[in-house]
């Protein structure tokens, strides 16, 4: 399984930003949980949001209502909006996927692929 994350960039704080993971090969299938996490620099890697196949999602308590979780079963890929950045939102983001959806795994970083991820940095 490949991962591949894209959409990051430098960002004014306030601006929006669409991030994309896009999932390969042959053992991937659309059952997959998939999740996105960041790390800032000297900081450790935090959970941002999973999302089942079937589209339920779970946001982080300190991003929900600023960032959104979705995912397009036909195109192997999941999405990650993220509104009003801070510039203390500045960091690698990596998507992962886990073959099974429980919170605690997500929560642990327990994934069965990473993505290499994609930085997003906002300025003030």
């Amino acid at each position: 399984v490949q991962l591949q994350a894209s959409g990051g960039g430098l960002v004014q704080a306030g601006d929006s930003l669409r991030l994309s993971c896009a999932a390969s090969g042959r053992t991937f299938n659309s059952y997959f949980a998939m999740g996105w996490f960041r790390q800032a620099p000297g900081k450790e890697r935090e959970f941002i949001a999973r999302i089942s196949w079937f589209g339920n999602a779970d946001i982080a308590d300190s991003m929900r209502g600023r960032f959104t979780l979705s995912r397009d079963n036909a195109k192997n890929t999941v999405y990650l909006l993220m509104s009003s950045l801070k510039p203390e939102d500045t960091a690698v983001y990596y998507c992962a996927a886990s073959a099974s959806f429980m919170r605690e795994r997500f929560m642990n970083g327990d994934m069965d692929y990473w993505g290499k991820g994609t930085l997003v940095t906002v300025s003030s």
